[in-house]
């Protein structure tokens, strides 16, 4: 399947480009993945904030603009900045992680490994980025469904726009899939590979949801307890994802 490719444009429209090869937005991603290598090479976890992005061309449409439900007239701003997280977000996981790492007190003994932890999405190859990319659409999928309003004219124009981009034949039988699943966090934290991975998964859905919805808020808890993810790490990463365009 080719998820990595659709996935990659998606994250080109979260940038405020038009998800189409050639064309970035306002955020700098090789930088941030530059700077990422940097830190796993042993570098500082300081840094890396990134540029503006370009809101009404994110939200103005395309497959990205019907998945956060801009079509529901979700409003701008704060809410909206969010999504250039997912721009960067194997980047802004392992950042969060960092942090709360460094504010753990039991960091002495149990430092960051960055073989049991995992790689971020960035830094992954073949069919092991195949796989993550994978897991990050199926969160994006179910994400977009928490709230419950995706009925079935919406269903079928994000279908369109997802065509669009070019799946292949597994790839568009599995999205239809994911549409009809049921939304189980469990399942997501089942697909983690890795802690990695699992921290990626809770990025893009709060990238993706509208927090002040409490149906969308109470998928998150949900998530967070299946990926076993810690109170302070998950807000975190919280934090991570509302300050990735400041």
């Amino acid at each position: 399947m080719n998820a990595m490719n659709i996935l990659n444009q998606l994250m080109k429209q979260a940038s405020g480009g038009q998800g189409q090869p050639g064309k970035s937005g306002g955020t700098d991603v090789n930088r941030m993945v530059g700077e990422l290598a940097s830190q796993f090479k042993g570098g500082g976890s300081k840094g890396s904030g990134s540029g503006g992005i370009d809101v009404k061309s994110l939200l103005g449409g395309g497959a990205l603009g019907l998945m956060v439900g801009s079509k529901r007239g979700r409003k701008m701003g704060g809410t909206a900045l969010k999504y250039g997280a997912l721009a960067g977000v194997g980047v802004l996981a392992w950042k969060a992680y960092q942090n709360y790492q460094s504010q753990s007190s039991s960091q002495a003994a149990t430092p960051a490994n960055n073989t049991q932890e995992g790689q971020p999405l960035e830094q992954l190859q073949g069919s092991a980025q195949e796989q993550r990319g994978l897991e990050i659409l199926q969160a994006m999928i179910m994400a977009a469904r928490a709230d419950g309003h995706v009925d079935n004219n919406e269903r079928a124009m994000l279908t369109q726009e997802i065509e669009n981009l070019g799946p292949d034949d597994e790839l568009h039988a599995w999205i239809q899939q994911q549409f009809d699943a049921p939304l189980d966090a469990n399942t997501l934290a089942r697909n983690a590979d890795s802690p990695q991975a699992s921290r990626e998964i809770y990025v893009v859905s709060v990238a993706m949801i509208d927090d002040q919805n409490p149906m969308e808020r109470a998928w998150l808890d949900q998530l967070a307890s299946a990926l076993k993810l810690e109170p302070p790490l998950a807000a975190e990463l919280e934090r991570q994802v509302l300050n990735a365009n400041r």
